[in-house]
């Protein structure tokens, strides 16, 4: 059985377009019908309250996935901004994540029930209940995270390297955050960004990073492997120029990083 489960938030109505754009960091409005996109529902001060996967099914009809995080608690904060806006949400059940073949990147298809997101050599489908759990260490590869309930609402985007992935516009109009999200683009200067590692002993996702007692970063996503546990983690910029960083008792390599 696939290693992770979600539940989806539907968005459908003649004005679901206008409120995801409006609120959350992607270009929603450019999505076409079959295509999906990376986005994120940030707070006032910027940090990311969940990483999401946008997929436009129909003209009026959008499927959210939190990357992370409880959809239902989500998409009850996201109603209190409704208002006059005519858009009604819809929270599935609990899915199945697990690996799919290949299929184009950015193209979304449903079939069955099933939602595929295409990669181009892969595909990341919603919904099904047999699988596996292959898509982990590619997205881990890719820098694709997946937050843990202990990195919600604590990361702004240049951690989670949202840029490069096309996670936030900053040529579309306002969106929750956009202020410190804009800053930090144009301006610089945030120490903290995503890398890959690996480790002589698992780490636990969530995990806090301490270097002689400070925090240096937190573990989003881990790959157990026999020997060399792979992980997607943030880290301080200033300490993961070391090749090996001793962290309480496990030694942590540091891979690759994700620029913004």
């Amino acid at each position: 059985m696939p290693s992770r489960t979600t539940r989806t938030i539907t968005l459908a109505g003649p004005d679901a377009a206008a409120f995801a754009n409006a609120q959350f960091s992607s270009d929603v409005l450019s999505l076409a019908v079959g295509r999906w996109q990376w986005s994120a529902w940030l707070d006032p001060k910027g940090r990311v309250r969940a990483l999401l996967q946008i997929a436009r099914l129909d003209d009026e009809r959008y499927v959210v996935m939190p990357r992370g995080g409880d959809a239902a608690s989500l998409a009850a904060d996201l109603k209190r901004f409704v208002f006059r806006s005519k858009v009604t949400f819809v929270v599935s059940d609990e899915l199945h994540v697990s690996d799919g073949a290949a299929l184009i990147e950015g193209d979304a298809r449903e079939h069955d029930g099933v939602l595929h997101l295409g990669e181009g050599d892969a595909s990341l489908r919603i919904g099904t209940h047999e699988g596996d759990d292959a898509w982990i260490a590619r997205h881990i590869t890719n820098g694709y995270a997946w937050l843990p309930e202990e990195a919600l609402g604590s990361l702004l985007p240049p951690a989670l390297s949202m840029e490069r992935i096309g996670a936030v516009a900053f040529n579309k109009g306002c969106f929750p955050g956009q202020e410190i999200a804009a800053r930090l683009h144009f301006l610089g200067g945030h120490k903290r960004h995503l890398r890959t590692a690996q480790s002589d002993h698992p780490l636990r996702e969530g995990q806090t990073l301490n270097v002689d007692g400070r925090d240096v970063g937190i573990v989003l996503m881990q790959q157990e492997l026999s020997s060399s546990p792979t992980s997607l983690v943030v880290l301080d910029d200033m300490v993961s120029q070391a090749e090996t960083l001793e962290l309480q008792g496990v030694r942590l390599h540091v891979l690759s990083t994700f620029a913004d």
